[in-house]
């Protein structure tokens, strides 16, 4: 079984930029897909991006083009790079490991990190 620890989150102010790591334990991190999710306050969780084993990536609409999402099997970690920063991108981020094939959809995500708050100043 793996399990997930996000790093990175912070302040910052809008237009700037983050990077979240997602280090996994275990030796199958390869055997996962990855996923990111957010959520903010008094809103449900939402899907911000996900990687399948082969590189294949996947985005919301609400952070294409700003957010890119990637893996580093070697180094077990998994990575979101967030530019241009909205206030609106202010949430907890969320890793999330799931085996073989990504989706968008949480709830088939078996393995979750903490999570670590990202808060964007206007």
């Amino acid at each position: 079984q793996v399990q997930l620890v996000e790093s990175g989150g912070g302040l910052v102010q809008a237009g700037g930029s983050l990077r979240l790591s997602c280090a996994a334990s275990g030796r199958t991190f390869s055997a996962y897909a990855m996923g990111w999710f957010r959520q903010a306050p008094g809103k449900e969780r939402e899907f911000v991006a996900t990687i399948s084993l082969s590189g294949s990536t996947d985005y919301a609409d609400s952070v294409k083009g700003r957010f890119t999402i990637s893996r580093d099997n070697a180094k077990n970690t998994g990575y979101l790079q967030m530019n241009s920063l909205k206030p609106e991108d202010t949430a907890i981020y969320y890793c999330a490991g799931k085996r073989f094939f990504p989706s968008q959809r949480g709830s088939e995500y078996g393995v979750w990190g903490q999570g670590t708050q990202v808060t964007v100043s206007s």
